[in-house]
């Protein structure tokens, strides 16, 4: 199946790397071996240069099928029609021993019997570097001329062929056989724990056991619970086990227009996205995880010299240096080009992150453990560094690229950067400049108040200069910087209602009415902010308001229940897939919704 949609995949994953497989039992994207690594496959950006690994039942009108099995993350995509049934098991093993990345594809026959021919064709190094093929009887070796030197193994129980820089296979299976391909790392003079007998039963089994497991340890039990666990599944899929960051998705390239230049590689860690999932994932239950996200937070913290600001988003490792090219020779996911990899904005000056930070912080010493004295030396050093430069213009949290302005967000994050810091300090007994502290938070909330409220029309501005509204606002009672109930977040909720809600999704802001992008063309509505409009509209008290539209963003989501960074106007998915932004937004969301609707009804 040609173009297929973004919203056309499911990923699975082994917390170092991802795959996307589409609907049809193609593998049409995947780095290799961790997150931001190169690409292997990326026919999704490019059908003839960036390679893909394809299964396909010779069936004539075909219905396509996937699914997760219940709590896991193996995907089963089934093909149907009246001639016979195929299924197709994808997964990769969690090998908690080693950071090993391993991909299992099982083809089995359901019903009939089936011809099937598969194509597996990588292509290293973004499409940019050549490799040669070795076989040699049940497997193959694909061998990359490029500065990497990878090299991978295809195992396979079924006879192959070379055959235009890949191989392809063709057999028939009858009901009930099955067909096999492991794909992993080549690795000399080294087992690999595929060469195990009963391998792929053996770790289908495990790796199921493994993702029911971890399941198992949430403390949600609340309505929605499917969704917010499969939510979950998703943020788990996105961290690195290696490094205990996340990834604020596994892609990079996809659009957020059809054809625009909007299209950005966020295969990497945002201070703002791993402290907003932090919060979301202690919701949860999960400590483990959020200890993980704070010892990686501890190390950047220790690393920046006195008077100096934390980066925006970091390499998984922590790795500050992220530096944007360009693959010309990709077309772009029809035709959207430019296709980026690295990322401009570990450049940029944003002030947001430190509220985000904090509150995470705040919430992981409150239920998960008390953090350490150099920790809180380390932060308090950089809440001083706040209180010196929150009057200073940012690029803010869209990561605009139009220069820096004065953003109403940035400043309210900034607040409750100071906010949580004099909390943490007068709970734990811990020593702070405290009056330094309270003294720039409540300058910050008369700024707010008096340069950032529009009479005319009665709402929070997106930055100082400006008459347009950001979606960003919807924060600010979910923040607890003004009450829900007051007249000037009501006026300012009616009208986000007004200018930015389409039905019951939200745009960040209108791109024709805003000179702060610096950026051409339209873009989607922002899934974060759909979900952020349920949990504004809940903290109104208006509940019932509140589960009409969070319900109804729920029948966006794909066939899957994922979500990309944006949805176009015919309900398209858009940018790039999955996104975490998009699923920690609906977590918190029915994690507030579903705890207003109980104290409600008692």
């Amino acid at each position: 199946m040609d173009n297929k949609n973004i919203e056309d995949y499911g990923i699975i994953g082994n917390l170092n790397t991802v795959a996307l497989v589409g609907n049809d039992g193609s593998i049409d994207f995947m780095c290799f071996p961790d997150f931001d690594s190169p690409t292997i496959f990326a026919s999704l950006l490019d059908k003839n240069k960036g390679g893909k690994f394809s299964i396909s039942p010779k069936l004539e009108n075909t219905r396509h099928k996937q699914l997760y099995l219940p709590d896991t993350n193996i995907l089963l995509t089934r093909s149907l029609s009246a001639s016979g049934v195929s299924e197709i098991s994808d997964f990769m093993p969690i090998d908690e021993r080693q950071n090993s990345s391993c991909l299992v594809r099982r083809v089995k026959t359901v019903r009939g019997e089936l011809h099937y021919t598969v194509h597996c064709k990588p292509s290293f190094n973004y499409g940019r570097s050549l490799h040669t093929i070795e076989t040699n009887k049940d497997e193959v070796l694909f061998i990359s001329h490029g500065p990497d030197k990878t090299a991978l193994k295809l195992k396979l129980s079924v006879p192959c062929k070379i055959l235009d820089g890949g191989i392809m296979c063709e057999f028939t299976l009858s009901a009930e056989e099955t067909a096999s391909f492991i794909l992993e790392q080549a690795a000399p003079n080294k087992n690999s724990p595929s060469s195990l007998p009963d391998f792929v039963s053996n770790s289908f089994k495990s790796t199921a056991n493994f993702w029911r497991r971890w399941v198992a340890r949430s403390h949600y039990q609340g309505r929605w619970r499917e969704v917010v666990n499969r939510s979950a599944l998703v943020l788990k899929l996105l961290t690195s086990k290696k490094y205990g960051s996340m990834v604020a998705a596994p892609t990079f390239g996809l659009p957020e227009t059809i054809g625009g230049e909007r299209n950005w590689d966020y295969r990497y860690t945002w201070i703002r996205d791993t402290a907003f999932t932090l919060s979301a994932v202690l919701k949860l239950g999960y400590k483990e995880e959020a200890a993980s996200f704070m010892k990686w937070f501890s190390a950047r913290c220790s690393e920046i010299k006195p008077g100096t600001p934390l980066q925006v988003v970091y390499k998984l490792d922590g790795s500050p240096e992220l530096p944007e090219e360009i693959l010309g020779h990709f077309e772009g996911y029809r035709g959207s080009k430019p296709v980026r990899i690295g990322n401009a904005a570990y450049k940029q000056f944003q002030l947001d992150i430190y509220g985000e930070l904090l509150n995470a912080i705040y919430r992981y010493n409150n239920q998960v453990d008390i953090i350490s004295h150099e920790f809180w030396e380390n932060l308090t050093q950089l809440l001083n560094w706040v209180c010196k430069n929150w009057k200073r213009k940012d690029d803010g949290i869209w990561e605009i690229r139009s220069g820096p302005k004065e953003f109403l967000y940035s400043k309210l994050m900034c607040w409750t950067a100071l906010d949580k810091g004099m909390r943490l300090a007068q709970e734990r007994s811990l020593p702070a400049p405290v009056h330094l502290w309270h003294e720039n938070r409540d300058l910050i909330y008369k700024e707010i108040m008096n340069n950032f409220w529009n009479p005319t029309k009665k709402a929070f501005i997106q930055y100082q200069g400006t008459n347009t509204l950001d979606a960003s606002a919807l924060m600010m009672p979910i923040v607890s910087f003004l009450s829900p109930h007051d007249p000037a977040w009501i006026s300012t909720i009616q009208q986000i209602e007004k200018e930015l809600v389409s039905d019951s999704l939200v745009y960040r802001y209108k791109t024709n009415k805003n000179d702060a992008d610096g950026l051409t063309g339209k873009e989607g509505t922002f899934s974060i902010c759909s979900f952020w409009y349920a949990q504004a509209l809940c903290k109104t008290g208006d509940f019932q308001k509140a589960r009409f539209f969070f319900e109804k963003m729920l029948g966006y989501a794909n066939h899957l229940g994922l979500y990309a960074e944006e949805l176009g106007p015919s309900g398209e998915h858009l940018g790039n897939f999955p996104q975490a932004f998009s699923h920690l937004a609906l977590i918190n969301a029915a994690y507030e919704l579903d705890h207003a609707l109980t104290m409600a009804d008692e």
